[in-house]
């Protein structure tokens, strides 16, 4: 099975910019063998299980429940049985047909 889960997630009590608190998540993420991709509006990954999904969810929260009084998240997921490895090959797939989109 395959979870590609797209979220975003920043405290809202914290001013205009939120940067340090976000790289924060996106450090779990790279002290972790997750692979990710961070977009200007979320961050991206894929992992085998809904249980695996909200756990980095969960973590990512607990990045900044420390100092955060109110946190603010979206959480888009895309389940699918017998696939994997679709975080590439969605883009891969488009690339087949147009070339390059993200040059």
């Amino acid at each position: 099975m395959s979870v590609l889960v797209e979220f975003a997630m920043f405290p809202t009590d914290k001013g205009e910019s939120v940067s340090e608190y976000v790289s924060r998540i996106i450090k779990m993420f790279k002290e972790s063998d997750i692979d990710c991709q961070l977009t200007p509006m979320g961050t991206i990954f894929e992992v085998d299980t809904i249980e695996e999904a909200t756990n980095i969810i969960n973590n990512a929260y607990k990045q900044l429940e420390r100092d955060c009084n109110r946190v603010y998240t979206t959480i888009k997921m895309d389940i699918r049985k017998n696939k994997n490895n679709r975080m590439k090959q969605k883009i891969k797939s488009i690339e087949d047909k147009i070339g390059n989109v993200n040059g």
